[in-house]
């Protein structure tokens, strides 16, 4: 019998309601704490929602991306005691444009890691430095959802200007560091087969190094709710504001192109506006005001509440290294279009009306389909969250963690 452990899981920043690694690191710890574990959390802020069950172990940075105003960055800086070398590195890299938390994290980190008893640490995609000085003295896993180089990628393809092409490559200047550190890592896991390719391909790691296990999905919350009526020209997606990579410009596009033949057609973005930016001017440019409604920092249940009362949901992404979206959305048995690139087929199999990337006008056909026939796009629904029920349970994807866990602890030993 397998002995129980203390296991950490560190995470540079764990939002509880944007983007995936809140999620992630709240159901990972749930699951692994429900197979008997002892779970710490090490996170930078944002910090996750937790169950209660599982310690909560802050390690503030100066959380200098909460604004981007100068004079409150300075007063954070300046009101932090006893200043380390990080507190300095952080403020002036992110004065410059950059974004160093994952490396100071990681340095952070090594503090409190080397005060504690662990059997082993998960790390959340911090890929730094002080990872790789972690692994000498204990047993760690890394995960990366995706290599962050496709987001880099996609930023730079759609940066106007020699300005923007400039910033860009400022602020994902970390991929420098992390290139180097990802050859190293003993152990990865990734959520996907596509992740895994594209993790060898542009950090130079040995595929014997990477193992694939799924995320799952709360199916629990995330499933149909009889009590509440769908809402037939209502839409739903989840997508960070002037995020290229989310692939949010296409799906507006499609709804402009819609709004003369469906007069009441609104679409709800799962996310927050940027004040003045591309997605905000590119909405009034097509005139599309009233068709549009942001919804943000939403529970899971909320969201859930939102997908219930939807007709469609879609995830426009141009890139996933595993879309969260794409199987709640699948969870809560709403007729799903989705983009056909990266992890997205794996996760949807053939039960969601799958289309290119970059190309609005296969949305706005898809869009009209489902509003015209929905009966036909309903049964395929409920066999998607079927699928999801049968190929994405957190218990027993935490059974092939705790399975690769214990490998990872036995070859350290070795």
């Amino acid at each position: 019998m397998n002995p129980k452990l203390n296991i950490a899981i560190s995470s540079y920043r764990s939002a509880p309601y944007g983007g995936g690694q809140g999620i992630f690191i709240y159901e990972l710890s749930k699951a692994l704490q429900a197979l008997g574990h002892n779970v710490d959390i090490i996170s930078g802020p944002p910090y996750p929602n937790l169950e209660s069950e599982i310690n909560l172990i802050k390690s503030p940075g100066l959380d200098l991306f909460s604004t981007f105003v100068f004079k409150e960055r300075l007063s954070m800086f300046l009101n932090r005691k006893d200043r380390t070398l990080d507190d300095w590195y952080e403020f002036f890299s992110a004065l410059l444009g950059g974004f160093p938390e994952m490396k100071t994290f990681g340095n952070r980190l090594q503090t409190i890691i080397c005060n504690s008893s662990y059997d082993i640490l998960i790390d959340n995609q911090s890929i730094s430095f002080g990872i790789l000085e972690i692994q000498k003295s204990l047993p760690v896993l890394e995960i990366i959802h995706h290599p962050i180089t496709k987001d880099y990628e996609y930023d730079l393809e759609f940066s106007r200007g020699i300005i923007q092409k400039i910033s860009k490559w400022r602020w994902f200047s970390f991929l420098k560091m992390q290139k180097k550190v990802a050859p190293q890592l003993k152990a990865i896991s990734t959520p996907s087969v596509n992740s895994k390719k594209d993790i060898v391909k542009d950090f130079s790691v040995s595929s014997k190094k990477i193992s694939v296990i799924p995320n799952g999905i709360d199916f629990k919350v995330f499933s149909p709710k009889d009590r509440i009526p769908r809402t037939k020209d209502k839409i739903i997606t989840t997508a960070s504001a002037d995020v290229p990579l989310k692939g949010l410009d296409f799906t507006l596009k499609a709804i402009a192109a819609l709004k003369e033949e469906f007069p009441l057609l609104r679409l709800v973005i799962i996310g927050a506006p940027r004040t003045g930016g591309h997605t905000e001017r590119l909405i009034q440019k097509l005139k599309i005001e009233a068709n549009i409604v942001y919804k943000t920092n939403l529970t899971k249940e909320e969201i859930a509440i939102e997908y219930a009362s939807s007709n469609i949901a879609i995830v426009s992404s141009l890139y996933e290294g595993f879309g969260f979206p794409v199987g709640e959305a699948m969870a809560c048995s709403i007729p799903l279009i989705a983009t056909n690139v990266a992890s997205i087929p794996e996760i949807t199999s053939n039960f969601a009306e799958l289309i290119p990337s970059n190309d609005s006008k296969s949305i706005e056909v898809s869009i009209r389909k489902i509003l015209l026939n929905p009966s036909k796009y309903q049964s395929r629904a409920e066999d998607g969250r079927k699928h999801i029920i049968e190929n994405f349970d957190w218990e027993k994807i935490s059974k092939s963690y705790e399975d690769l866990i214990y490998k990872i602890i036995q070859d350290f030993k070795c």
